[in-house]
């Protein structure tokens, strides 16, 4: 065999001892760590909320917010503004959103409101042709959000002439 010939097939010989090696260096720090596992622990999510869309896990969150009350630039159960509940919802979910309606308007992927999904975020304007408030679509026509000032996060209805005016756009994480 040539030089170059041995090289090539030593090569292939060192990868597959090096691959061997790892594997097992693997397997034992899998043992080691599967040991110190007690019965106790649970996870933080369940399994069945682990398949779940970030957007339904947190209509899941608002869900549990109905009733707090509304607090300008308010972001968490001791009150809140539209965004800090879509905000604060989607966090206990594990995804960071932007701080106001717009940002987080920019920061979603469009849908076609007609094709709205529990879960996706909806859009509207309230003055001036600009996103200035956002919910959490709920289904059955009807989503989720932190109103005004006097006023909990509650539902409202999509069907609510007021609400179909005024609705700008959809969005999914």
């Amino acid at each position: 065999m040539s030089p170059a010939t041995q090289k090539v097939v030593k090569w292939p010989l060192l990868f597959i001892l090096f691959t061997f090696v790892v594997a097992c260096t693997g397997k034992q720090q899998l043992t080691v760590q599967e040991s110190s596992i007690t019965t106790d622990q649970k996870p933080s999510i369940s399994p069945e909320k682990a398949i779940e869309s970030p957007g339904t896990q947190a209509l899941d969150v608002a869900r549990k917010m109905l009733g707090s009350p509304y607090r300008y630039g308010g972001t968490d159960p001791k009150g809140f503004d539209c965004s800090g509940l879509v905000r604060y919802a989607f966090s206990q979910s594990g995804v960071e959103l932007p701080r106001t309606s717009r940002e987080i308007f920019r920061a979603s992927q469009r849908i076609d409101p007609e094709k709205i999904e529990p879960g996706d975020l909806v859009f509207f304007t309230l003055s001036a042709n600009k996103i200035s408030h956002v919910g959490i679509y709920a289904g059955q026509s009807r989503f989720i959000h932190s109103p005004s000032s006097g006023k909990g996060v509650s539902y409202a209805s999509m069907a609510n002439p007021y609400w179909q005016r005024r609705l700008i756009a959809a969005g999914r994480f």
